[in-house]
């Protein structure tokens, strides 16, 4: 499968924030989030194709108990499957960061980290327009992210970039089988500190009116936006 990077940092966003991690980032996805903040992975994917044993061996650099298989989208790459069987045999914590977009078909998972896309992800027309129609018609499979959260250990992740968003997440929440609230994460999108701090104040006031989580990115405040994080 093709690799945009493997490397070894903490985790730096949900309920494992802090948590010392190894990373696998697949490069491919079947969306195009106008916000995307890793578009070597996505809308100009890169990376060499590798082998899972090239990938095991990468990652037995690292003493590392906890690792995240995570893209673009990690989903579409056809041996994550063994990937993540063979991370499960090595006792290692997996936790897969998807868009929710692609049913899980029983690939062993420790924490999905489902982040369904609100429209506030949907580009442009003036930027490309075949994807604009693409991702707006594959971004939200209530039915795909219900097999998720019915048959794994689930956090929901949302992107929010504006107060009207919480309606559209309200709505999604409304489609799918109950999560608890402290499961369900409300991230400021940003890829720099300062607007990230921007928007923390009044994500936080709807995260105590609500009950959910109030998800930091830690890692871009520790090292700032760039790669190998």
């Amino acid at each position: 499968m093709r690799i945009a990077e493997i490397f070894h940092s903490i985790q730096g966003e949900g309920l494992l924030a802090g948590v010392p991690s190894s990373f696998v980032r697949t490069s491919g996805c079947n969306l195009r989030c106008d916000w995307c903040d890793t578009p070597y992975a996505s809308w100009k994917p890169e990376g060499p194709e590798m082998s899972v044993t090239h990938i095991l061996e990468k990652l037995s650099e690292w003493n590392s108990s906890h690792v995240v298989l995570t893209g673009g989208e990690p989903m579409i790459a056809s041996d994550l499957p063994e990937l993540a069987a063979t991370l499960k045999q090595q006792g290692r914590h997996i936790t897969i960061e998807t868009a929710g977009t692609i049913s899980p078909n029983c690939i062993d998972c420790d924490l999905a980290s489902l982040s369904p896309k609100l429209s506030n992800s949907t580009p442009p027309t003036s930027r490309d327009p075949a994807w604009a129609k693409k991702h707006e018609a594959i971004r939200l499979q209530p039915a795909v992210l219900a097999d998720w959260i019915r048959n794994y250990n689930v956090q929901l992740k949302f992107v929010i970039s504006s107060e009207s968003d919480l309606a559209q997440l309200k709505s999604i929440l409304f489609q799918l089988p109950k999560v608890p609230a402290d499961r369900i994460l409300l991230m400021p999108e940003g890829i720099d500190s300062t607007t990230l701090a921007s928007r923390a104040p009044w994500i936080v006031e709807i995260c105590k009116q609500e009950g959910f989580r109030y998800c930091p990115r830690l890692h871009i405040d520790l090292f700032g936006h760039q790669r190998g994080t």
